[in-house]
């Protein structure tokens, strides 16, 4: 019986998708629940299983087509696969000389191929080192951690097999990804649509790096889970939200929709760009919950692993360009929200503490946010509750 693999069904804000890479080729065996293909959208890589045990008889689509919700892209045929063995029986009928069978249990002595380096890049890479041929190996990576990226593979095969161009006035021209193109979508509508201002602190993270060094190898053996930063910052946005809804609002035509909750969006930066999965109900959240959502989110985040529903909604965001070294920035909003956090990096610092100028791990944080519903006073006192919660973590654990 055939099966009808089609195109899983997109959210209204995703149009169509990019057939990346498929992982099986017509006439190859299937299991049930094994990935078929990667499909590559503006926000994140999908993968689609195979519903059924089979062979996966017809592709509809080859790589690099651009397909829509619901399309029709392959065929399985189920239960096809149990008479893949049928020549081999065939085959041992038939006595071969002695001479041939050597060579024979040679081959099969022969241990499982090693995955190639190229099955290790994440999809839009790895269809590019496909596609022109290349070894991924032989690819010195320009990503995090050294990773190798599209863009890498796309150079070294315009190079000719070199990690750069050559000549004194090198230029190259890259097409952008699908999430690139998006997030540069994105980033007009925000520059177009919003009355974006920003306004700035500082914060005094003495004590909260002190009850880090104080509890966090006990918070760690009780959750399993790292005491960061990011924790503290997510529960303070979330308490400080709720004293101030308009920060939480968003604009829709001639209407301010406000939200009884907090949903944060955590920016992650990842090999491809920039994704902001949700935290859910934050305002609900103890310390472990949240770090044990970011962990999972950055490993998913890391391995392409996202789904659309981890991207969806957001009514706040938190980023941090801390974590590169940035001392002091102004973010742009995400539509529709109508406010984001900046965080950047900490350093010590002279102040004045009760008359005596004493060095203190001070960070600059931002908020830029939508002018048109929310004004000044709103946004500094907004930073101001933060401010103290992170300066006085034990009222943000009592929630004042």
């Amino acid at each position: 019986m055939s099966t009808e693999i089609k195109v899983p069904v997109l959210p209204e804000s995703v149009s169509d998708a990019t057939i990346a890479t498929w992982h099986k080729k017509p006439g190859d065996a299937v299991k049930r629940d094994e990935n078929l293909v990667d499909l590559e959208t503006d926000k994140v890589v999908l993968e689609v299983p195979s519903p059924v045990d089979g062979v996966l008889k017809e592709i509809k689509f080859e790589e690099g087509a651009t397909v829509t919700s619901q399309q029709l892209i392959a065929i399985v045929e189920a239960g096809a696969a149990a008479a893949a063995p049928a020549p081999a029986a065939k085959a041992e009928a038939a006595p071969a000389p002695a001479a041939a069978a050597a060579p024979a249990k040679t081959e099969a002595a022969k241990p499982a191929a090693a995955p190639s380096a190229n099955d290790q890049l994440p999809p839009g890479a790895r269809f590019a080192a496909n596609t022109q041929g290349v070894d991924a190996s032989q690819v010195e990576g320009t990503g995090r951690k050294g990773a190798v990226t599209k863009e890498d593979i796309v150079n070294y095969a315009k190079n000719g097999g070199v990690g750069s161009a050559s000549g004194a006035r090198p230029e190259e021209r890259v097409p952008m990804t699908r999430m690139r193109a998006r997030i540069a979508e994105r980033l007009m509508q925000s520059k177009n649509s919003i009355a974006m201002l920003t306004s700035f602190n500082e914060v005094n993270l003495g004590k909260v790096m002190a009850m880090r060094k104080e509890l966090g190898e006990t918070f760690e053996k009780a959750n399993g889970v790292k005491l960061g930063f990011m924790s503290f910052f997510a529960k303070a946005a979330a308490n400080a939200l709720q004293r101030h809804p308009i920060v939480n609002a968003s604009v829709d035509g001639n209407d301010v929709i406000y939200h009884g909750y907090a949903d944060i969006s955590i920016a992650v930066s990842t090999d491809k760009g920039l994704v902001t999965p949700v935290l859910r109900n934050v305002e609900r959240m103890g310390f472990a919950d949240i770090e044990k959502a970011i962990g999972d989110y950055a490993k998913k985040a890391r391995d392409g692993k996202l789904a659309l529903e981890d991207l969806q909604g957001g009514t706040f965001t938190i980023t941090n360009g801390g974590t590169f070294g940035s001392l002091m920035s102004t973010p742009i909003v995400n539509p529709p929200q109508s406010a984001i956090l900046g965080m950047h990096a900490i350093k010590e610092r002279a102040i004045v503490e009760n008359g005596q100028v004493v060095a203190a791990p001070m960070m600059y944080i931002a908020l830029s946010y939508d002018h048109r519903i929310i004004d000044g006073k709103d946004a500094v006192l907004f930073l101001v509750d933060i401010k103290n919660q992170l300066e006085n973590p034990h009222r943000m654990l009592l929630g004042m």
